[in-house]
């Protein structure tokens, strides 16, 4: 206890981080208060009755929990960031593709603000799109929480494409002037904000002894998570002697994290299980326009469950096949292997140039497996955590992409302040040693 009291005293003592830290909760906390604000023509307590009736436990019921509750209350953050991280992930693809984006990535600070661009412009086209399907949604099934006026339509898709884009406003100053990334802690931000609700009711529920085990073992699974996020397979690197002036420089490093290459088990982060969830959508979509015929009614059922066997198992695969195709664009192993020989280094018992790439995508295969398999269990957890009679509310947080960005932001998050701390000659936030995997941070959503 006096370790962790000494170290938020160091944390406080330093300017630079107090005023980011107290930065970054301000704007969190004006996220918040918005989440509260209601799009002009709906009443709230009704369509939070409703939609708990209706959709409280299904796929948006999913989103309704990345957004804080705003969905189901009609905010003016009803869509939250969603939409500019669906063009972020659009934006990376089609960067694997196309020359122009992969140029633009090469050319440093110029080229990634003409990439922010790009991707804002898509956003509110993607806003757009999701806000008349909101709207749309709303008089279909919700029409009882509305006063619907001549220019609702148009004046709802407006408040939330304005909202959204105010969001990423929000999580661009938090990244530049505050601490961690800002598109990220919002979206951890409305998980967590949805977590005390969700405890109080399981609680209620269950006898005390039962809600103390579902504790523990909520417990257990993120230590396990965390376990496995961090993981990384260290390939041996060593340096070609080389002279340099009057001193021999190169040899075999001592030092691990500078004489070898990083793999994370688990490279693509959070990335294959949005790809997978988004494209789950569709069946049940699909299934809407084909009220009579069976196939897709019973289709559009399994799917627009999340518990059942079939949306399961397609799940799954989805995860893993896009673990493979995803950790192949965040991890090009012939940029690796030319950038070791350009430095003189070498991985031994490996020729330089193509035999090193083959060698690093070998590895990379690999590992790949346990990683995209790892993926496709924690995606799964909550359905199979439902089955023990756990609520679904409180089941989101045993699993899923729930679960996997709250972790990835706090440990990137804590990272960041240890090396304010360390720059600064003060102990990290752990007194037996740094947070494994400093040097290698998590990789950011948006």
């Amino acid at each position: 206890m006096k370790g962790l009291i000494k170290t938020l005293k160091n944390i406080w003592s330093i300017p630079e981080l107090r005023s980011r830290i107290l930065f970054t909760l301000i704007l969190l906390a004006v996220y918040r208060l918005g989440s509260y604000i209601i799009l002009p023509g709906i009443n709230s307590e009704i369509l939070e009755q409703l939609f708990s009736r209706s959709q409280g436990g299904g796929i948006l019921g999913i989103l309704n929990t990345f957004v804080g509750g705003s969905f189901s209350r009609g905010s003016i953050f009803a869509l939250g960031i969603m939409p500019y991280i669906s063009a972020s992930i659009i934006i990376q693809l089609v960067g694997a593709v196309l020359p122009q984006i992969q140029k633009l990535q090469k050319e440093g600070e110029s080229g990634q603000r003409k990439i922010n661009q790009y991707t804002r412009f898509l956003a509110i086209f993607i806003t757009l799109a999701q806000s008349s399907g909101y709207v749309v949604n709303l008089k279909s099934q919700y029409a009882e929480a509305i006063v619907e006026t001549a220019t609702f339509t148009l004046s709802t898709m407006a408040v939330l494409t304005a909202g959204t884009m105010f969001l990423v406003w929000l999580g661009e100053r938090i990244t530049e002037d505050g601490i961690g990334n800002g598109v990220s802690l919002i979206i951890m931000i409305g998980i967590i904000s949805e977590l005390p609700v969700a405890l109080i009711n399981e609680s209620q529920s269950n006898a005390p002894m039962i809600f103390y085990i579902e504790l523990l073992s909520l417990a257990l699974v993120i230590m396990g998570v965390i376990l496995i996020t961090q993981a990384t397979r260290k390939i041996p690197v060593n340096y070609a002697r080389r002279m340099m002036g009057n001193r021999m420089m190169g040899g075999s490093m001592n030092n691990i994290t500078r004489s070898s290459i990083p793999l994370k088990l688990n490279a693509s982060g959070v990335m294959p299980i949005i790809f997978a969830q988004s494209l789950m959508f569709i069946p049940a979509t699909i299934a809407q326009f084909f009220p009579e015929s069976d196939f897709w009614t019973s289709t559009g059922a399994w799917f627009a469950n999340f518990t059942s066997i079939p949306y399961s198992i397609c799940f799954a695969v989805l995860i893993i096949v896009f673990t493979y195709f995803y950790t192949a664009i965040a991890v090009n192993p012939n940029d690796i292997a030319e950038s070791l020989k350009r430095n003189g280094a070498f991985v031994p018992n490996v020729k330089p140039g193509r035999p090193t790439s083959e060698y690093i995508d070998e590895v990379l295969t690999r590992i790949t497996l346990p990683g995209s398999i790892f993926l496709a269990m924690v995606a799964l957890m909550p359905a199979i955590i439902t089955s023990f009679g756990i609520s679904t509310q409180f089941a989101h947080f045993f699993g899923g992409t729930s679960l996997l960005i709250m972790i990835g932001v706090v440990l990137d998050t804590l990272q960041q302040v240890e090396s304010h701390l360390l720059m600064r000659h003060y102990d990290g936030l752990m007194k037996t040693g740094r947070i494994k995997g400093r040097g290698t941070p998590v990789t950011p959503i948006g």
